[in-house]
């Protein structure tokens, strides 16, 4: 069974990721010209669409190839990149330099606290064993926040422009922020910095699926209330690492502050 799981947990992975590597630069690009919320909107719809699919599975019983049909769905539309991009773009917006590291770390803590909560909620509705009632719950969360997503949401880009969506235009603009030498930025850094997020991201997210595979099997063999358990400490550090980020930024300059976090989350894969 757990064979089984990860093969399928690959798929959904593998087909997010070849679709969402095109759609997410694309829109995100495009976000840079039109604004933020028909990105969030976007996003929102997909994520809507793949819990929508998601309640036809498990209801119906249909094969489990239908979630990767939704996976590949909800990337088209931007998935949860999308989201956390137009989130973190928005912050930026408006936001200084001086002030941006903590508001991009308050946000972080919001996606740690709502972690929290769903692993929490999610536990609990799963005791009775009905696979449902979680995607029930994300149906009408994700139904809130596309609402308030198309109709609440202040847009925080100020002079947009108009322009096309499926153009190359979007594409090249990506290049050439690796490309173009400009006296703000280095290259090399860039490349650098986009490296170790990519790699972060990989060993995060790979460890996660391992790591509930492993809860689930011998000799540990957790219920969903204690994987709900382990999954809300997950998210703890989200919480920790904000406070501190607000103690070390006293006394050292944000590069350092990276490089202590990337130092303890070595240490916990050593104790993982």
């Amino acid at each position: 069974m757990e064979t089984l799981t990860s093969h399928w947990t690959l798929y959904m992975n593998v087909g997010g990721f070849l679709v969402g590597l095109f759609s997410s630069t694309l829109l995100g690009a495009w976000s840079d010209c039109v604004g933020r919320r028909p990105l969030l909107v976007l996003a929102s719809l997909g994520l809507l669409l793949q819990t929508v699919l998601s309640i036809f599975v498990v209801q119906l019983h249909l094969h489990i190839g239908y979630l990767v049909l939704g996976r590949i769905l909800c990337a088209l539309l931007g998935d949860f990149s999308g989201l956390l991009a137009a989130s973190f773009a928005s912050v930026a917006d408006v936001s200084s330099s001086r002030t941006r590291t903590i508001r991009m770390a308050l946000l972080e803590a919001c996606i740690g606290v709502a972690g929290m909560l769903a692993s929490f909620i999610g536990g609990f509705l799963l005791q009775e064993q009905v696979y449902v009632n979680p995607f029930w719950l994300a149906l009408a969360v994700l139904t809130v926040m596309t609402l308030y997503a198309t109709f609440c949401f202040g847009e925080t880009v100020k002079e947009r422009t108009p322009t096309r969506l499926f153009t190359l235009r979007h594409h090249r603009s990506v290049i050439q922020l690796y490309v173009t030498q400009a006296p703000e930025k280095s290259r090399k850094h860039l490349a650098l910095y986009s490296l170790a997020i990519f790699v972060m991201i990989t060993v995060h997210l790979g460890a996660q699926d391992i790591l509930t595979l492993y809860e689930l099997s011998a000799p540990l063999c957790w219920d969903s209330r204690l994987i709900s358990y382990g999954s809300a400490a997950q998210q703890l550090p989200y919480l920790t690492s904000l406070l501190g980020l607000r103690l070390l930024q006293y006394c050292l300059a944000d590069t350092w502050v990276a490089e202590i976090g990337l130092v303890f989350n070595i240490l916990g894969m050593m104790v993982f």
